[in-house]
């Protein structure tokens, strides 16, 4: 009976650990409203200079919650919706204000062999944002190429604060190449989670990394078994 007793308690408690990890693992504060924090943004370009050819670019954060500590990672993708087939040379991108060197930069653009493919580049300082260059990445409707630029969020920034990137910057063949300083993506930062905290966070949507642990120590999973056997050997 004894025994019984204590299996049922074990299970309630595993019952309120899993109901209580919502509360520790999440996001803390919610994003902001879309009017005012957007996490992406897009914008088009068609005139005298195209030849009437329509060429599309987009910016992203990689959530519209992140915790301070963390890293931010802004994927900026530029296309064309028809025919033409352009090449981009050059691609800016202008962090937040207060934002280090990036951490990571990758470029995924189309190859004659093997099709699109990623690989990670150098990014040079250009006029208060960060660049990666390169003798032309070709495009064309099914084939944009896209950066992807990783930054830490610094502690100055307050749990709350609502951070704004500026713009990106194009440059390439005629047509493509323009300035968008109003090409930008906000999030909105919080508190990081520990599993943040402990793994410098692999995920920023909310657990320290993609298969669900708390921390470096162990899974919800691995925490429940844990109990449970104490209580039967017990």
């Amino acid at each position: 009976m004894l025994q019984t007793s204590r299996l049922a308690a074990g299970f309630a408690a595993s019952a309120l650990l899993v109901a209580g990890a919502g509360v520790a693992l999440g996001t803390g504060v919610a994003s902001a409203d879309t009017s005012t924090c957007a996490v992406s943004s897009h914008d088009t370009k068609q005139d005298i200079s195209t030849v009437g050819i329509t060429h599309v670019y987009d910016k992203t954060a990689s959530s519209g919650s992140i915790g301070v500590g963390t890293t931010v990672t802004y994927t900026i993708v530029v296309g064309t919706t028809s025919i033409g087939n352009p090449y981009v040379n050059t691609i800016t991108d202008y962090p937040p204000t207060g934002f280090a060197a990036p951490i990571k930069t990758t470029i995924t653009a189309y190859h004659a062999i093997g099709g699109q493919k990623e690989e990670e580049v150098t990014p040079e300082p250009n006029g208060g944002g960060w660049k990666v260059t390169s003798t032309g990445w070709f495009v064309n409707s099914g084939n944009p190429v896209t950066m992807k630029i990783t930054y830490n969020v610094p502690a100055s920034v307050k749990t709350g604060q609502m951070v704004t990137s500026g713009g990106i910057g194009v440059a390439g063949t005629v047509g493509v190449g323009a300035s968008f300083p109003n090409l930008t993506a906000c999030f909105t930062a919080r508190n990081a989670n520990p599993g943040e905290s402990v793994q410098g966070s692999l995920s920023n949507n909310g657990l320290g990394s993609s298969d669900g642990q708390l921390s470096s120590t162990g899974s919800v999973t691995d925490i429940l078994s844990g109990v449970l056997k104490n209580l039967i050997g017990s």
